[in-house]
């Protein structure tokens, strides 16, 4: 339906697989299908640290897995830690090759995890840390968080007061501890998400990964449009793509060859349904503004 000015083929997809069928995932979830991809970009040896959210579901019941590699539980607000923990523990051991990956919600990075996640990157540990971000905590009961989008609606910011704050610029805040990588990444581009994470690998330091995934349930849409509402959110500039080396060079990975208005996004999804066209007007200028201060560094990054 869009072209995009990208140079990826079905070449660029490892045909190995890590994670299998059977797992307790939503029909059309974007965490799923994000994890799939994510670990054919690490490959093995790779050890995931989860804390609790969706993901601490989906692989199944104890002690069956869908994953392929090893998978530890750790609690809410200790994903940081547990990821420094577990990599100096194998470093000790002398198997520094071993890849660890902290994969937390929004919930679980923007908010309650934020104080573990900076002491890692403060440190510069040797870590992939990963948000999957679907905008709210959905895993009990789609209730806001502080990455769900302005005039959302969840369980706790109703049709009748939905959410007034904008979404916390986390990226930003990421890039303010002066890590070696960041990225943001989405399944609807699956190339350009698997580059992303074997390049994280093979970066010495904190590593930012930033993934949107659709909820379905939580963004009130049939599942089959998970992919498309993710690719719209990039060809509309509300989810650009795009890394930052060493805090400093931004280059945008993914450029549509024509930006589309918002509201193509924002029909999609039920918890949109009650803005108004004056509050679709406000949230593009909101995109807008966000997209021109990111520009500026992807230009200087050109220059």
């Amino acid at each position: 339906m869009y072209s995009l000015n990208q140079r990826f083929d079905n070449r660029d997809i490892p045909e190995d697989e890590f994670m299998t069928s059977g797992n307790l995932a939503c029909a059309g979830c974007g965490a799923s299908l994000s994890m799939r991809l994510a670990l054919k970009g690490l490959g093995k040896p790779t050890v995931l640290v989860v804390p609790a959210c969706c993901w601490t579901i989906i692989p199944g019941t104890w002690s069956f897995s869908t994953i392929d590699v090893p998978f530890f539980h750790c609690a809410f607000e200790t994903t940081g830690a547990t990821i420094s923990g577990v990599k100096a523990a194998y470093k000790k051991r002398g198997m520094d090759n071993v890849c660890v990956v902290g994969w937390a919600g929004d919930g679980g990075t923007f908010d309650i995890g934020i104080q573990a996640l900076s002491g890692a990157a403060e440190r510069n540990d040797d870590v992939i840390y990963v948000c999957y971000d679907n905008e709210a905590y959905m895993n009990t009961g789609i209730q806001r968080s502080s990455a769900t989008p302005k005039g959302s609606w969840t369980t706790t910011t109703p049709m009748k007061k939905p959410k007034q704050e904008q979404k916390k610029d986390f990226d930003e805040i990421m890039i303010a501890h002066r890590i070696p990588y960041l990225a943001t990444a989405t399944a609807a581009y699956p190339q350009d998400m698997i580059a992303k994470f074997k390049k994280a690998r093979k970066i010495k330091g904190t590593k930012f990964i930033h993934l949107l995934a659709a909820c379905p349930t939580g963004w009130r849409m049939p599942e089959n449009l998970s992919i498309e509402a993710m690719r719209l959110a990039v060809l509309s500039n509300i989810f650009p793509l795009y890394e930052v080396h060493d805090a400093e060079i931004y280059t945008q990975t993914v450029i549509p060859d024509e930006i589309i208005p918002v509201d193509k996004y924002i029909h999609l999804q039920g918890r949109f349904r009650h803005l108004t066209e004056e509050d679709i007007k406000e949230y593009q200028e909101m995109v807008d503004r966000r997209f021109e201060r990111l520009e500026e560094r992807f230009e200087k990054g050109r220059a």
